[in-house]
């Protein structure tokens, strides 16, 4: 899969300003998103290798499984931060009948789409300003939808909204009405009756399976830093939250589970083994691409101190003995987030 060039060419005027991109230490960033204060990760080619990776690491641990809940009808399918667009392209792919069925990913910056993409897979960026509906056939002017805020999705419109790893983009105060705007009860939301919303979100404090990791680990400082970098414009504890804000939105029987997303290859089970093994690789990465701006930058540390940090984090997450491993706030199964409602009674189906 190759990443980067979809969209460049049909931006102009306000849309070009979600190309531009500034320079931290060899990492490339979205000018835009950093202007506003909406994403501080990377967007470079090397960034969306990571997440390609990464996905592929989620499906092992979902068992190879994209879509959970039974959906009856796959007509429509929203992908909230798509990334690197990995699970829509999968979705896409495994669905082709493109003339019945329509994927639409929605993120900030364009720069980690990849350019070979399914007839039936759309992919927009959003933010503060009008601005275009990208994908390879089409560009006509319209309002596409800023994750951050209120939806414009006709009402009832997708069978099956998934939103993954959206703590590091979605304000901390949208996360209630971004909940609503998906599954409330009463109309407008952009769910079809009998619709689900698949979700899952990473909690960055780093835990231990045998108790041995303390606030005096690099992983935990660096979890520590991580955290109060972003806590003025980010909830990275919404994974812990999703339950109380789905019941308020109407949904009953909501029920969480929290998987061990293990660091290295330090679990007795072969498959959580294999797991942590390809998943060593992506956190060495991750440690540093994700913390590189809001610990710099936002947080003033030094060259030398965030390095000496990274490496510290990095020795310990691939130290077995320390069991370490990232929680991800999950339901049904102890797989993923899946709530549904019920199109007589609007309950959740669990």
């Amino acid at each position: 899969m190759t990443y980067g060039a979809t969209f460049v060419c049909l931006l102009s005027g306000k849309d070009a300003m979600r190309v531009l991109t500034i320079d931290l230490r060899g990492r490339e960033y979205q000018k835009f998103s950093i202007d506003h204060r909406i994403y501080f990760g990377p967007v470079d080619d090397e960034e969306a290798q990571r997440l390609d990776a990464q996905h592929r690491i989620f499906q092992a641990l979902f068992d190879d499984r994209l879509i959970f809940p039974p959906v009856r009808q796959l007509r429509r399918v929203l992908d909230c931060g798509h990334g690197a667009a990995s699970w829509a392209v999968e979705v896409a792919d495994q669905n082709p009948r493109c003339e019945f069925i329509k994927v639409i990913g929605v993120d900030i910056a364009p720069h980690m789409s990849p350019d070979d993409m399914p007839e039936n897979l759309w992919l927009q960026v959003g933010g503060k300003h009008s601005i275009r509906k990208m994908c390879r056939r089409q560009a006509g002017s319209r309002i596409v939808d800023d994750l951050n805020r209120a939806f414009t999705f006709p009402s009832n419109h997708f069978d099956l909204v998934h939103s993954r790893l959206l703590a590091t983009g979605i304000h901390h105060t949208r996360w209630p009405s971004y909940v609503r705007d998906i599954v409330r009860c009463e109309s407008p939301k952009v769910l079809t009756p009998g619709g689900w919303v698949q979700m899952v979100e990473i909690y960055f404090n780093v835990q231990s399976d045998n108790g041995s990791i303390t606030d005096s680990h690099a992983l935990r400082r660096w979890s520590a830093q991580y955290m109060r970098a972003l806590e003025d414009r980010k909830d990275l504890r919404i994974g812990s939250r999703l339950r109380g804000l789905f019941v308020e939105a109407g949904l009953e029987e909501v029920d969480m589970k929290m998987i061990p997303l293990p660091l290295s290859e330090w679990s007795s089970d072969a498959n959580m083994r294999s797991i942590g093994q390809s998943n060593s690789r992506n956190v060495n990465e991750l440690l540093r691409s994700l913390a590189l701006y809001p610990m710099t930058q936002r947080l003033h540390m030094s060259k030398q101190n965030f390095d000496s940090l990274v490496e510290e984090a990095q020795q310990e997450a691939n130290d077995i003995s320390l069991k370490a491993y990232f929680p991800i706030d999950s339901q049904r199964e102890g797989i993923i987030d899946m709530f549904a409602l019920d199109e007589n009674r609007h309950r959740n189906r669990v």
